[in-house]
């Protein structure tokens, strides 16, 4: 499958979810969001038909997301389905790490590769401060049992403007000794995202140099994203950035996502996309169903526009005159 601009699309992101067991403040306020009734959140079973017919289309690769995904029942036996769908190459899992500890086990049993944790600090006190829960040790437990469960774990830190020296440096040295990447995610302008600045790529190298002398890019595949990867002179420890802002990579964007109650979203910044949920249960066809997403997919945007767009609030002006509310992460599939 490709789109307008010839760009390969075999990636998609399901998010589960809009739930999380954490309130992390640049994606989600104190006092949470309004959550989407259960009857308006996809099935397994139609989430199931729309990663079916994707695969027709080309999607190799699903990224289970939420919210937190693992706050979802059953969501063992979702990868276990979607690794069974023909085509499918590879399941993979975003979470905040809170209930892997116990759900390692099975999830690697259900077939799933890998595991992307978020964890932004490796400071318990601070990690309570910026998720406004005191669930450090529950993320540590949950990234050692993925670990020795067989997974390949990755480590995902929001860059923040008020991320420290001590910060980078902290998740370099565990990088070494764990042989765990980390990747620093630099912060977008999405929801309570826009509050915040990012520290950028330049000034984390330097960081990294500094302690660790000049670093060695790698090309090793470690996953499906536009991650670009580091080592160290001594080959221990990886570091990758991922900087959709101001580093862009939507030439070779290769991924959509589904939102939770059924959207085909194309770009995060954009509202394009296709309400899928209302003809699934409408009784489309397959082949109806695979039209519709063929034709949304053709039309992804070029390219996201996050940097005119900084600081907006509220809602956004669509060209039609009408308004699109202003989603956070964990509504759209972080």
């Amino acid at each position: 499958m490709r789109d307008g601009n010839g760009r390969k699309i075999d990636y998609i992101r399901i998010s589960v979810t809009d739930r999380c067991n954490l309130r992390c403040r640049y994606c989600m306020p104190e006092e949470g969001i309004d959550l989407m009734r259960h009857e308006d959140i996809l099935t397994y079973q139609e989430i199931l038909k729309i990663a079916e017919t994707g695969a027709r289309l080309g999607i190799r690769r699903v990224k289970v997301t939420g919210g937190e995904p693992l706050v979802r029942k059953g969501v063992s036996q979702l990868i276990r389905e979607l690794n069974a769908i023909e085509g499918m190459e590879d399941v993979t899992l975003t979470t905040n790490g809170l209930l892997l500890g116990d759900m390692a086990p099975e999830l690697a049993e259900a077939g799933l590769s890998s595991v992307n944790v978020s964890l932004d600090t490796l400071d318990p006190e601070r990690f309570s401060q910026i998720t406004r829960r005191d669930r450090f040790a529950d993320v540590m437990k949950g990234i050692e049992s993925a670990v020795r469960s067989g997974l390949k774990v990755k480590i995902n830190c929001a860059v923040m403007e008020h991320l420290s020296r001590e910060d980078v440096l902290a998740f370099a040295e565990y990088s070494v000794k764990s042989g765990i990447p980390v990747r620093f995610i630099e912060m977008m302008p999405i929801g309570q995202g826009r509050k915040y600045h990012a520290m950028d790529n330049e000034e984390l190298l330097k960081i990294l140099s500094e302690e660790y002398g000049d670093l060695r890019g790698s090309t090793e595949p470690r996953g499906n994203g536009p991650a670009v990867y580091y080592t160290y002179a001594s080959g221990a420890g990886c570091i990758g950035l991922i900087s959709a802002v101001h580093h862009k990579f939507c030439g070779s964007c290769n991924r959509v996502r589904l939102t939770s109650d059924g959207f085909l979203k194309l770009c995060l910044d954009s509202p394009a996309g296709v309400d899928l949920r209302t003809p699934l249960r409408s009784g489309v066809s397959d082949e109806e169903l695979r039209g519709l997403m063929e034709q949304w997919i053709r039309v992804k945007p070029e390219s996201h526009h996050f940097l005119s767009s900084e600081g907006r609030e509220g809602e956004l002006p669509l060209s039609d005159g009408t308004t699109e509310k202003c989603l956070n992460m964990n509504q759209i599939g972080g």
